[in-house]
């Protein structure tokens, strides 16, 4: 897998929790966590992209608040908040000749920075050039602030659609929240639920190719598992091509697993608020790990009680004793241990959970910095959420997927 540039990305407070050869991110206040930030932030990274965010008046080291937004069955999204985005470079230092590509998260900050005109300046720079512009949900606002849609094919969060349609964009009707829109050099996506087709597509544009990606994949879910753990990686190996199952002991297909956001806020151990509704793909009840790859164990709080259930245990045996790919990351590591398969293994975890690992008997790794994570065979342990590029690259070269530029 071979670096392939930057990509920019504008991230804003209160951007939405989940939306780079190098490619810049521009956030904002309140982003959407990982509805349009962090999945294809990390998603990128772990294929081997730099990818830089930033945010106007804000710098390396920062921090953007997220909000959290789904459809809960009202007649609009409801809003919570969500993790903090930590910003990676400095907006008044950036240099467009440097960058591949432009991303725009969707959320509540494109209403602000629609109007800014530092931001529409740094979104000119990258239309004039003709390269790479990928917006989702809500961003677009900012591409209309501009005054770059106007003759262009485009969808977005239904809600958009009449700022869109006064700016002259060529309005294309979504059919479903998956709907992803390409024309030209623009990438236009409808919401988070999208972000498989929409990374893709990113690939793609930065000359990306994706191999060995016929692979299936299984997450073992739980009731507040941590929110990026799961989502990030789910659909960061969706976007590669793999087909990848989520399931939960005593839930089926279609069922909901209720989810934790987990953010370290200057505590002595980290903070918990209510996460996404994170939908289940398959039944639990008769998987058959003999028509799986690999298995992923995501952390939060599910693993404390999944430990405990003589199913789950014997599902992580049969992928542990056929030597197939196992990720564990964060407290996800309390299911190994109860399994009894990290005797004389490497690994790390969370630091609160070495206690577990040691007395299972495995060697412990430690985790400094948090986003460390570590291979021993056919095993790949990671410390937290910020060492996903880490965790998913790792599972990859085990599987075989790469992406080259």
């Amino acid at each position: 897998m071979q670096s392939r540039g930057a990509a920019l990305w504008p991230p804003l407070d209160f951007v939405s929790d989940d939306e780079f050869r190098r490619a810049n991110c521009a956030v904002g206040g309140f982003i959407g966590v990982f509805d349009n930030v962090m999945v294809p932030f990390q998603a990128l990274q772990a294929y081997g992209v730099s990818v830089d965010a930033v945010c106007p008046r804000k710098k390396a080291g920062d921090i953007c608040r997220t909000a959290i937004q789904q459809l809960s069955g009202h007649q609009t999204y409801s809003e919570s908040r969500g993790h903090n985005f930590t910003l990676n470079a400095t907006f008044d230092n950036i240099d467009v000749s440097k960058y591949d590509g432009l991303l725009l998260p969707g959320g509540r900050a494109p209403e602000y920075l629609a109007v800014n005109e530092s931001v529409t300046d740094l979104v000119k720079k990258f239309w004039e050039s003709g390269k790479t512009i990928a917006s989702i949900c809500h961003g677009l606002l900012i591409l209309a602030g501009a005054g770059y849609l106007k003759g262009r094919k485009c969808t977005a969060y239904r809600m958009v659609k009449p700022a869109l349609v006064a700016a002259g964009a060529l309005w294309v009707e979504p059919v479903t929240n998956s709907e992803c829109v390409v024309d030209g050099n623009l990438i236009t996506a409808v919401f988070y639920k999208g972000h498989p087709g929409y990374i893709q597509r990113i690939v793609k544009a930065l000359g990306g190719t994706i191999k060995g990606s016929e692979k299936r994949i299984l997450f073992l879910c739980g009731d507040y598992m941590e929110d990026y753990e799961i989502m990030v990686p789910f659909q960061s190996l969706q976007a590669l091509g793999c087909h990848v199952d989520a399931v939960c002991p005593n839930k089926a297909a279609g069922d909901k697993c209720l989810t934790a956001v987990h953010d370290f806020e200057g505590d002595q151990t980290y903070t918990e608020k209510p996460g996404h509704y994170f939908m289940l793909t398959a039944n639990f009840e008769g998987i058959d790990a003999s028509s799986y790859d690999a298995l992923v164990i995501p952390g939060g709080r599910a693993p404390e009680y999944l430990a405990l259930d003589g199913s789950v245990i014997k599902l992580v045996k049969e992928f542990m004793e056929a030597e197939k790919p196992v990720a564990s990351i964060c407290h996800g590591q309390q299911i190994l241990a109860a399994a009894g398969v990290l005797k004389g293994r490497k690994c790390t975890a969370y630091p609160a959970v070495k206690l577990h690992v040691v007395l299972a008997g495995a060697k412990w790794l430690e985790p400094d910095p948090i986003d460390s994570c570590f291979t021993d065979g056919n095993l790949v342990t990671g410390a937290a959420w910020p060492g996903h590029p880490q965790f998913i690259s790792q599972l990859m070269e085990l599987l075989g997927v790469r992406v080259s530029f």
